[in-house]
């Protein structure tokens, strides 16, 4: 399979675990604070967040600039905190809607880069990697752990 295609079916089938871990959970439970000051509700604002603030990212790139200017997401935890924030007032339901509209933005935008710059090694991967299933098979373990010990 070509770089591209790979990318794309792993960023899918991490998506799917991801939206899996979460499946049967209340508005109660998605909104049970756990992880720090955050419950799945949060997480998945946090993953919409990313999503959609890389969509430009993954145009530039695939223009043949660079994604974005350095040092403007070296501070993690305040655009988390931003993305987050921005949909405390969102309902749950929302929050998810958007959740799965802006990963099918982000692949779609994905799938517009050549295989070349999806190759591992370029920051094309990297990116598409770190937004997308690497980050998806993050939150989902660490649901998945929360539920086993909770008893969900």
């Amino acid at each position: 399979m070509e770089a591209r295609q790979d990318i794309i079916q792993a960023t899918e089938q991490e998506y799917a675990k991801l939206r899996t871990a979460i499946d049967g959970l209340g508005e109660a439970q998605m909104s049970e604070v756990w992880l720090g000051t955050w419950g799945v509700r949060e997480i998945m604002a946090h993953v919409a967040g990313w999503q959609v603030e890389m969509l430009p990212a993954l145009e530039r790139l695939a223009c043949g600039e660079e994604p974005y200017a350095k040092g403007s997401y070296d501070d993690f935890d305040r655009w988390n905190a931003r993305f987050v924030d921005a949909r405390k007032d969102v309902a749950t339901d929302d929050v998810l809607r958007e959740a799965d509209w802006s990963h099918r933005d982000f692949v779609r935008a994905a799938s517009r880069l050549s295989p070349e710059d999806l190759a591992v090694g370029q920051a094309a991967h990297g990116l598409v990697e770190g937004v997308g299933a690497a980050h998806y098979r993050e939150h989902a373990a660490q649901i998945l752990d929360w539920r086993g010990r909770a008893g969900r």
